[in-house]
């Protein structure tokens, strides 16, 4: 069932009031890869009353108001995506088309939707219940960050919105602790994964570099970053402290790592998978098309890759659900009506993680001056793709799937690491779960840009992709490699972008095409490459090319594209003064 998002529906429940109201800039797919479904379906589990408001206009009362005020709490979301990102490109122009809005068309998803959302309530609700930010939007925003479309260093987006808690990370638990508190008038203060502002600091906290020092000084900001990053696995973290004002945020640990029964639980909550008729009147919405037959095996991902948020929201431990729990989820797959026969992806962010863990890190936490896979693979790591073989086979058997599809990425360095498995897991990919391209990663080719991505070099590339096409001839199948490449990323010049050319068509046989330009995006170590001009983890200085038109042509050495062609012969906005806003 979902939940309700009109008013017509309150009544048809018998409900006066909802006890928490969601608003998100998503329109409502009630999918368990939504997350501000999941957080509506498991509030309602546990027995409150839970109501969405999607995608409300900021400019009236007409949705905001729709589902009255709530009894405990406003939750807060910009989407699935930071809304800045869905709405603009790295070279700071509009996008057209926002997949999760129906219709396709980016119309409705404000920047800084968190920031908007919260105004809009403050707005119209006086003196209202507490407004609780959540989200990747918020969750990478929770303390002082670099801001590429300002241009400057921001303060905690708690402050800027106003609100009165954030619940970084995944928030399952933790939103139904706070929701309990709330309840029974209790603080909440105590919570992990628990954002607040306080006019003190508490006892046994780690007091980062206040947001002005920080703002002021990029070395201050490098060290308060690097204290941040490493309080973020829920073993080993401290709760933080940073000034924004005259007051602190406060930074709580995170909330533990998901077990794999409580992750199943999760999943084991009825999802409709389709998107509300509410919103559906008004479109189809993109997005669905690739999550509504898909299963989602595990969270996390140790890969750490620099320009990646993944290990600060979700975190850098996977949590794995049980092979029996991703069966019973396929097979409620096939009982959908709109289903045609086909999962469209099995995996989570990087799908070849499933099935084992360091058990140093399940025990003691996150190592502090190591990665789990760069700049090699750590011993303590045992890979083994066993365990996923057996789910895709076993997801395969199911009456009524004809064809499974391994959608999400993949890391190559990984398989070939697995003397035991990893050349029968890539067998069983290439023989049943590739839909005509395999698309893999490798991101650059040189080895001064790799390090700052924190990426394996070129020779582990090469060697799967001699794999990969063997294997493939041996099945009798016509498959191919595409390979996603980042442009622009601090330490790459135009002259690595021409070895990139190089490279690929010598190696490669072929002359990448998806190719997007880097984009700074808060809390991730490339983004503070970018402002910083210095890399963090070699202590070692980084070209940073900054202006559009650099930025563009590096693109351009793979692509052939013309960016002036593109935007109709006129320069592309600057960040620090885009067009106006619509809304």
């Amino acid at each position: 069932m979902f939940l309700p998002a009109t008013r017509a529906e309150l009544q048809k429940l018998g409900w006066n009031k909802l006890d928490i109201i969601l608003v998100t800039g998503d329109a409502y797919i009630d999918s368990p890869f939504i997350g501000v479904a999941v957080i509506g379906k498991v509030l309602a589990a546990a027995g409150y009353r839970v109501g969405i408001i999607a995608q409300p206009d900021v400019r009236s009362d007409a949705d905001i108001t729709r589902l009255g005020e709530p009894r405990l709490f406003w939750g807060i979301s910009g989407g699935s995506i930071d809304s800045l990102v869905a709405n603009r490109t790295a070279s700071g122009r509009k996008r057209k088309r926002d997949d999760y809005t129906p219709g396709g068309w980016n119309t409705r998803r404000p920047d800084r939707a968190v920031l908007m959302y919260a105004n809009l309530v403050r707005r119209y609700f006086k003196n209202t219940r507490p407004l609780v930010l959540g989200g990747i939007e918020a969750s990478l925003r929770r303390i002082s960050h670099y801001d590429y479309w300002s241009n400057k260093v921001r303060k905690s987006i708690l402050v800027d919105a106003k609100a009165d808690y954030l619940l970084y990370g995944m928030a399952e638990s933790s939103v139904l602790a706070l929701a309990d508190c709330l309840e029974k008038g209790v603080s909440p203060g105590h919570l992990r994964g628990l954002c607040y502002i306080s006019p003190s600091v508490p006892d046994e906290t780690v007091l980062l570099p206040s947001f002005a020092e920080a703002a002021a000084d990029k070395n201050v900001f490098a060290r308060m970053f690097m204290e941040f990053y490493r309080h973020n696995d829920p073993i080993t973290a401290r709760t933080l402290a940073q000034q924004q004002d005259t007051r602190f945020l406060i930074q709580n640990p995170p909330w533990p790592t998901l077990t794999g029964k409580e992750l199943d639980r999760i999943h084991d909550l009825e999802f409709e998978r389709d998107l509300h008729p509410f919103d559906a009147r008004q479109g189809k919405v993109r997005a669905l098309e690739t999550i509504r037959f898909a299963l989602a095996t595990h969270r996390g991902c140790y890969g750490e890759c620099n320009f990646c948020a993944i290990a600060v929201h979700q975190g850098r431990t996977i949590s794995q659900r049980s092979r029996q729990s991703i069966v019973r989820e396929a097979k409620q797959l096939t009982l959908h009506p709109a289903f045609k026969g086909i999962i469209h992806d099995v995996g989570g962010p990087t799908a070849n993680m499933y099935g084992f863990e360091c058990t140093k890190k399940l025990s003691k936490g996150v190592c502090r001056k190591k990665r789990c896979l760069f700049p090699t693979i750590c011993p303590s790591m045992p890979i083994d793709h066993g365990p996923q073989i057996e789910m895709l086979r076993a997801i395969r058997g199911i009456q009524g799937v004809r064809k499974v599809f391994v959608a999400s990425g993949i890391r190559y360095d990984m398989i070939l690491a697995d003397k035991k498995n990893g050349r029968r897991y890539l067998e069983e990919i290439v023989a049943h779960h590739v839909s005509g391209q395999m698309k893999i990663a490798p991101e650059h080719c040189v080895d001064s840009v790799l390090d700052c991505m924190g990426k394996p070099g070129t020779g582990e590339l090469i060697k799967f992709r001699k794999l990969f096409y063997a294997l493939t001839e041996k099945a009798k199948l016509k498959q191919f490699l595409t390979y996603y490449i980042i442009a622009a990323h601090p330490g790459c010049s135009r002259k690595d972008m021409q070895q990139l050319k190089n490279f690929a068509l010598r190696e490669l046989k072929i002359l990448p095409r998806q190719v997007q330009i880097f984009t700074p995006t808060p809390s991730t170590f490339s983004t503070l490459m970018y402002w910083t001009g210095n890399n963090p983890l070699t202590g070692r200085s980084c070209f940073v090319e900054r202006s559009f038109q650099g930025r563009e042509q590096q693109k351009l050495v793979l692509t052939g594209a013309s960016c002036r062609k593109k935007t109709g012969g006129k320069k592309p906005p600057s960040p620090t003064r885009p067009r106006r806003r619509r809304r």
